[in-house]
């Protein structure tokens, strides 16, 4: 079995350089559009797809490179220069949207009617009008189109110091046994060392790194919010959240929702923390304790054992989804190993017409198999969508993209434990789920908690750094999780360990809205509720073709109300009673 990509499905040998050439040409032809969109707007959209296509490619293809290894220098000038490229497709179509504006909806839906190719378009118009108080004249959005690269730069530097930079710890444990600790396997570790005080030396190899260069962090995190506030400024928002919100029509109330009710219901958590203290024994409970198990698996999950497991899981659905998701995990489409270098953690990307790619860092565990099944649904996700969806509306927001893989979480976990014969893996099943929920809905709420009251901060004009990102932090893990980081040195810069903070500010929130949604259709199709399953394929097949609220809403959840985050509540608080259950039937 394949167990990295292969780049041939994406470019043959002086394919890349073709295309790179290839745009460079094409936008040059942009800017001899300006001021005739009335008469040329269907020839303007095929240019502008054509070069979108292109430049997609190249940057999903560079940035795949770079992320097996960020050592590689050349790698990094690749993805350096598609960046730039960008930059400038940026700056030379930035008269397109004020001009659109300017013709005025009703002549831009007149011109949609008379175009094939524009029709495809017709909600990117729409979204556009939605947005007009929002975007500037052409002379001002040029101006902020020059600032594109700058911009970029903010996750490049994180990328260097956070990864480039970083570098493999090597400890002694209480057995004097030594060991290379890297964020790639310490989870691992920290997961098997049956002593505290060796969980703690694993845990600070890692985060220590963090610590020392926390005012380097700070200061690219800084950047990065106060980027947010010149965008919400130059673009009459009221806020940097509702700047992230509004583009995509969802309610400030949606993100406040979220986090006022998991913030209201943490007793079930404490009681959770609370149970794994004493079974473990442990005087005091660190966070680094939350990796251990309660029962082992004698199953070796290697990448091989979880694929075949998780397509057994999706032979559930019926032959089309288990064909689905085949395709997710094709020959060449998934790189595997954990490599010197590589990108930690795990992703789906995809490119139009060539279809979805993953990157894992498998770690022959339960988890790395739960992320075989999380991954595979955005790809899943990714080839309905582009099967269904012309290239104008392929591209589904975040808002709805952790659906398709909390889902296949949720399906992989009841064949699991309905196939499963030892009450000891049953046991291990159930705090997966368990830790599923608060990693995906707590955990991300807290974070989510975390970039609202930064950004705020930065709003009011107050100071960021280290010290005031590690106050905001060990105030939340003391309310949800009545966790005092004080006792734990290191663990309060957990905010410069998550790179979605610096990458995709207010992203995280949507992990936590999508897994309630998910949970929800989930049931559903488990309780072959008449319609759900095709309501579901429905929602993955429509893609980006309108507002994720209303794509949620049409597969039956409504995220504007607290309900479905109640849900996960009452979903988390039974798994706790079944656990307590099945630990005090083992003895």
């Amino acid at each position: 079995m394949k167990k990295d990509w292969d780049f041939s499905l994406i470019y043959q040998e002086g394919e890349f350089d073709k295309d790179l050439q290839a745009v460079r040409d094409e936008l040059l032809k942009v800017g001899s559009f300006q001021g005739k969109l009335a008469d040329n707007l269907e020839e303007y959209i095929i240019l502008s797809e054509e070069i979108g296509k292109k430049l997609y490619t190249l940057y999903t293809y560079s940035h795949m490179k770079y992320d097996l290894n960020q050592k590689d220098t050349a790698a990094f000038s690749t993805l350096k220069e598609v960046e730039s490229l960008y930059g400038d497709y940026l700056r030379y179509s930035s008269f397109f949207q004020p001009e659109v504006i300017a013709l005025g909806y009703d002549k831009v839906k007149e011109l949609i009617a008379s175009s094939d190719k524009l029709k495809e378009y017709s909600f990117m118009f729409r979204k556009m009008f939605d947005q007009q108080a929002h975007i500037l004249g052409a002379a001002e959005e040029k101006i902020l189109s020059n600032f594109a690269e700058v911009q970029s730069n903010h996750g490049s530097l994180y990328s260097s110091i956070a990864v480039s930079d970083n570098y493999d710890v090597e400890v002694e444990i209480s057995t004097g046994e030594k060991l290379k600790i890297n964020n790639g396997n310490y989870r691992y570790y920290l997961g098997i060392l049956p002593n505290q005080e060796d969980r703690r030396v694993v845990f600070e190899a890692v985060f220590k790194y963090y610590a020392d260069h926390r005012h380097t962090f700070a200061s690219i995190y800084n950047g990065i919010v106060q980027n947010d506030i010149a965008i919400m400024k130059s673009r009459n928002y009221g806020s940097t959240l509702e700047s992230y919100l509004e583009r995509n029509k969802i309610p400030v109330s949606v993100y406040q929702s979220l986090i006022e009710t998991t913030k209201n219901n943490t007793e079930i958590v404490k009681k959770y923390i609370e149970l794994r203290k004493q079974y473990f024994k442990l005087d005091k409970y660190r966070t680094y304790d939350r990796f251990l198990s309660f029962a082992e698996s004698n199953i070796e999950f290697d990448y091989e054992t979880s694929y075949k497991i998780f397509l057994e899981s999706a032979k559930e659905l019926g032959n089309e989804f288990y064909e689905l998701a085949k395709e997710a995990l094709r020959e060449g489409a998934v790189d595997v190993d954990i490599k010197d270098g590589k990108r930690t953690g795990a992703y789906s990307t995809s490119i139009y017409g060539k279809g979805p790619f993953i990157l894992l860092n498998h770690n022959n565990n339960i988890d790395s198999a739960f992320t075989i099944a999380h991954e595979a649904g955005h790809s899943m996700h990714t080839i309905l969508a582009d099967a269904n969806q012309p290239f104008a509306t392929n591209n589904y927001t975040i808002f709805v993209a952790e659906i398709a893989s909390t889902f296949n979480e949720q399906l992989f976990l009841d064949y699991l434990i309905k196939t499963s014969t030892d009450d000891n893996f049953k046991i291990a099943l159930i705090a997966q789920a368990i830790d599923g929920i608060l990693g995906t809905f707590y955990r991300q709420s807290l974070f989510a908690d975390y970039e609202y009251q930064a950004h705020k901060l930065a709003e009011e004009g107050r100071t960021i750094n280290h010290e005031s990102l590690s106050k905001i932090m060990k105030e939340l893990y003391h309310q949800y999780y009545d966790i005092n980081l004080d006792e734990e040195p290191y663990k309060e810069v957990v905010w410069a360990y998550i790179p979605h903070f610096f990458f995709t500010p207010y992203y995280v929130y949507q992990y936590a809205t999508s897994f309630s949604a998910s949970l929800k259709i989930y049931q559903d199709v488990k309780n072959q509720k008449e319609g759900a399953f095709d309501r579901y394929l429905g929602l993955l097949k429509s893609g980006g073709s309108d507002y994720p609220v209303n794509q949620v809403l049409e597969a039956g959840v409504d995220l504007r109300t607290a309900e479905p985050f109640l849900a996960v509540v009452s979903r988390l608080t039974e798994l706790v009673g079944l656990l307590e259950e099945l630990l005090a039937k083992r003895g």
